[in-house]
């Protein structure tokens, strides 16, 4: 019951979250305009919340940032001068998906080298655990060939090497 009664509660606290982020008083009255603002806002990240866009979010600097993003869109700037005005103004940090350039080609890169690294190290700890067999020697090699050919030591000529402790 209390189970229920919590999930209840966090459906109707996101049902206010999104009413309140779509508020008809914050619309662009052109429904092409809002329809560029709301994608934009997908785009764009809360710098409060940082794992969420403006769109998702209420801080306050999200609501800010959703009013500038409209004003420069009813003002008549395309999405990549907004894009680029947020850029400028809050860094690249500011978008969920920051540009392939070269200076941030290490925030690319870094996911595939970790993976090399790792893949490296896995076959070098692989390669290791592989051990040659040990070769024997030539004395090894003819006790040997006595033991297989007296069936395990029951031969007598055993008895009579020169190696053998219990001689």
């Amino acid at each position: 019951m209390r189970r229920a009664g919590l999930a209840l509660l966090a459906a109707l606290a996101s049902a206010l979250c999104l009413a309140a982020a779509s508020d008809p008083a914050e619309r662009l009255p052109d429904p092409a305009q809002e329809a560029r603002a709301r994608t934009l806002f997908k785009e764009v990240r809360c710098m409060v919340c940082q794992n969420e866009s403006i769109e998702d979010s209420e801080a306050d600097l999200a609501v800010d940032l959703r009013r500038l993003v409209r004003e420069r869109i009813a003002a008549g700037d395309d999405d990549a001068s907004v894009r680029r005005w947020l850029v400028d103004r809050y860094g690249e940090f500011v978008l969920l998906r920051p540009s392939f350039s070269a200076a941030n080609l290490a925030l690319w890169l870094a996911p595939l080298l970790a993976v090399l690294a790792g893949g490296l190290a896995l076959a070098a700890r692989l390669r290791g655990l592989r051990t040659a067999p040990e070769v024997l020697t030539p004395e090894e090699s003819a006790r040997l060939a006595v033991l297989v050919a007296g069936k395990n030591g029951h031969d007598p000529a055993l008895k009579s090497s020169p190696d053998d402790p219990n001689a």
